[in-house]
């Protein structure tokens, strides 16, 4: 038995082919009987068939070979009905009956359908169309007159559902938004702005407004576009394999802003899975999933100024100390969901908090959409949207245009490492590991069970570094923190042996990986001047910061971990046996040069059982304060940028909780609101004193005084500016006033106190050098001249040549 559907054909014959040694040889023509709704159908002995054609009266003849790759107009349709046809283009829309007729069919597809009718604007009349399929396809013939209007795209349907009646033009002839150059660009892993294809736009087609959505998804049998615009019927709205390429395509006439969508993917073993849109602009808030259609071209922007500057201003002799914020657990509010506050209100509340405390940029962690709130952002499936926990993309806009009029720059943690394997995110996308590697000891962490990037996919690598830049583009987003860059550079991170494929010449560098962040710096650095890019890179891998002209990876600053561990792990000594330990304090000063280094001390030094700061400190109440104002000083007056975790300047003694308000009680106690006031202080210095960052990655802006004394666990240092301005650093990680101790200066004068973290304003015993000292002309720790000052308990003064 042979069962077709061909619409259109009052006749029907069917012709039988054989193969022998490679010649067809042609069979008779049968001529088939008409069962229902143009269903054709043939009764015949079996043999061995190897093509079958079916050959109308009016139609094309129509092949079906069971090695071609062209599936004839029953199949198409019955794959059509199924939901697993990838061209629908081939069938819906219009188009001439032959090439050398003058008539034309108009097909459509509607599953909900009682009737359709035509509407051709010129005719001002409506054709009632033909139901050619029980399942919904509908279609009508038109005379040659009407050929002009189709070609325009003046016609719509007119749908008569149960209880509404819907017109919509036909979203199968409109032309398709990716050319064929956005298609070749992206296939070479080199369209930047692939953002604005890719996903949901909003698009003016025929006079008539509506939403584009692309996919990208090459592997996958058919796709459809479901969502609030169609009652999320999978069977509505097949999309288009443009050019067999794997991008899929549909317009939809009427979608708007606020439409919730998603794309229904069937993989080639059958299997439905539905996907958010990896390309979508904002999300339901977790735990719903479906992208959300949104403009981000209609904020405005007052902001000028500011990115004007920001280009002239690109090197890196600056001033750079970051606040560090979670966005929802920085405040909390009732009456939101799980307390979280609107990005809006959070701008005003933060810049005024950073202004007060001096700093030049925020930090936010991760703020593109993740399921698991308790992954804190780090397990991305929204690479393009920003979470809708605190509010839409418009509200974060307006963070991030807020914090600039206030001259505070933000910076965001960027995770391109790993995803994690939630069903509707990026993991087996299309039915194969598409975005990630197939084979687990490339593609997955063991320890954050969680998936990695293949990026030696063109695509894959594409994806990644427009994401990069569509940040800095629709947000203007000034820096981006690249999260868990050495679980990128290393093939056997966090592996035993066995577990890990090396590459191509037996290394464990990860190649694919080294030359995906080159090309992500070289592409940020080139098309966003000024915006820093900073690595989270914890090993000795050389030349992270280094120009990639050089050899180097390309980012503008990297986290110095090795000055983090150890200044940490010394810090907790208690102040006897510090001397024991002395070269953790000094060994930083061995390599601080050697990249542009940051100095961290950020949220995964305050979780996961490892005590806040303040509990870090030993000894009884007052060492505790005392031990986190000498770190704090110490850390502002050593070489390297800063970034400090919210809830430092408070001086919490809990760890950070992601599920709860930082404790701002604790600022109606004298003792943290000194650790605050200390905090604004030392970002005041440090940013008006051109000799603490004007040379904060060249060994001229440093020079030992005293680095030997362990024995009274003393340092004495200078840091100078590019003019030769210099500031004196003298610390004492001891509980031992040192009184009228001489320490070598480099030049003549009266050297004033600038800063003591020991005064009573900071909480502090207040002993210090009330006036300023005068230098003489004694030498002293090799240099010239010498000063005699009191040196505080556990405390960091700093002297500035008066004049």
């Amino acid at each position: 038995m042979v069962r077709g559907v061909i619409p259109s054909a009052p006749c029907v014959s069917v012709l039988l082919t054989r193969m022998i040694y490679g010649l067809p040889k042609r069979g008779t023509h049968w001529k088939t009987r008409e069962a229902t709704n143009h269903f054709w159908e043939l009764s015949f002995e079996p043999i061995c068939i190897d093509r079958m054609d079916f050959m109308t009266t009016d139609l094309d003849s129509t092949q079906l070979s069971l090695n071609s790759k062209t599936a004839s107009l029953a199949t198409q349709i019955e794959d059509l009905v199924a939901g697993n046809l990838s061209s629908p283009m081939d069938i819906l829309g219009w188009r001439r009956l032959k090439k050398s007729s003058s008539d034309i069919i108009v097909r459509t597809w509607n599953p909900n359908a009682q009737q359709v009718r035509l509407v051709v604007d010129e005719s001002d009349a409506s054709q009632e169309m033909q139901r050619v399929h029980p399942a919904g396809l509908f279609e009508a013939r038109l005379g040659p007159a009407n050929e002009r209007c189709l070609a325009a795209g003046s016609y719509q349907f007119v749908y008569q559902l149960e209880t509404q009646t819907i017109t919509m033009s036909d979203p199968y002839t409109v032309p398709s938004y990716l050319g064929e150059f956005d298609l070749h660009l992206f296939g070479e892993g080199k369209h930047y702005q692939i953002y604005e294809k890719l996903g949901a736009h909003q698009r003016t087609v025929n006079g008539e407004q509506g939403v584009n959505f692309a996919l990208w998804a090459p592997n996958a049998k058919s796709v459809a576009l479901i969502g609030s615009f169609n009652d999320w019927d999978g069977r509505m709205h097949p999309m288009q394999n443009i050019n067999r390429s794997g991008v899929w395509e549909i317009f939809i006439p009427q979608a708007k802003p606020g439409d919730l969508y998603k794309f229904r993917v069937t993989t080639t073993k059958g299997l439905q899975v539905d996907k958010t849109d990896p390309f979508g602009f904002f999300s339901e808030l977790p735990p719903r999933t479906a992208s959300i259609v949104q403009n981000l071209n209609e904020f405005k922007w007052t902001d000028n100024d500011w990115l004007a500057n920001r280009r002239k201003n690109e090197t890196l002799d600056g001033p750079i100390s970051i606040y560090e914020v979670h966005l929802g657990s920085w405040k909390q509010r009732e009456g939101g969901p799980h307390g979280w506050i609107n990005y809006r209100q959070l701008a005003h509340e933060i810049v005024d908090h950073c202004k007060q405390l001096n700093f030049t940029h925020v930090e936010l962690m991760p703020v593109t959409e993740h399921p698991y709130t308790g992954s804190w952002g780090y397990q991305t499936t929204g690479y393009f949207a920003a979470t809708s926990r605190y509010g839409n993309p418009q509200d974060l806009q307006y963070f991030i245009n807020h914090c600039h009029e206030n001259g505070i720059g933000v910076l965001l943690d960027w995770v391109p490492a790993h995803f994690p394997k939630d069903s509707h995110g990026l993991a087996k996308f299309d039915g194969t590991a598409l975005y990630e590697h197939a084979d687990p000891r490339q593609g997955e962490y063991p320890d954050w069970n969680t998936l990695i990037f293949n990026y030696g996919r063109n695509e894959v690598r594409n994806f990644l570094i427009s994401n990069a830049l569509f940040w800095c583009d629709k947000y203007h987003i000034d820096g981006l923190r690249v999260d868990a860059v050495a679980s990128m550079l290393y093939l056997d991170y966090s592996r035993k042996q066995g577990e890990w494929v090396p590459n191509h010449l037996g290394g464990r560098e990860n190649l694919a990986a080294i030359e995906f962040l080159k090309q992500f710096n070289e592409q940020v650095h080139s098309q966003f001047p000024g915006v820093l890019t900073i690595a989270e890179e914890s090993t000795a891998w050389a030349g992270v910061s280094r120009p990639i002209s050089a050899g180097g990876l390309g980012f503008s600053i990297k986290w110095n971990m090795g000055w983090m561990n150890d200044t940490l792990r010394y810090i907790q000594h208690d102040p006897i046996h510090r001397k024991y330990h002395h070269d953790e304090l000094t060994f930083s000063l061995v390599y601080s040069f050697s990249e542009n280094f940051m100095l961290p001390l950020s949220h995964d030094e305050v979780v996961h059982g490892k005590r806040s700061l303040l509990a870090k400190m030993p000894g009884d109440e007052w060492r505790k304060f005392a031990n986190l104002r000498l770190l704090y000083g110490y850390m502002w007056a050593h070489p390297g940028k800063k970034i400090l975790f919210m809830g430092g300047e408070l001086a919490q003694w809990n760890e950070w909780n992601c599920n709860q308000s930082l404790d701002w009680a604790l600022l109606g106690n004298e003792k943290h609101a000194g650790i605050d006031r200390l905090v604004g202080d030392l970002n005041r210095i440090y940013c008006t004193e051109p000799a603490l960052h004007e040379l904060d990655f060249d060994g001229a802006g440093f020079q030992w005084i005293d680095c030997q004394n362990r024995e009274d666990s003393r340092l004495v240092f200078v840091r100078r500016s590019t003019a030769g301005e210099e500031v004196i650093v003298a610390c004492n990680f001891t509980p031992i006033i040192r009184k009228q101790i001489r320490i070598g200066v480099p030049q003549l004068g009266r050297y004033e106190e600038i800063l003591n973290t020991d005064s009573s304003y900071y909480g502090g015993s207040n002993f210090g050098n009330a006036t300023a000292v005068e230098a003489e002309a004694l030498p002293h720790h090799d240099q010239p001249y010498s000063i005699q000052i009191s040196l505080p308990p556990l405390a960091v003064v700093m002297f500035k040549l008066e004049g």
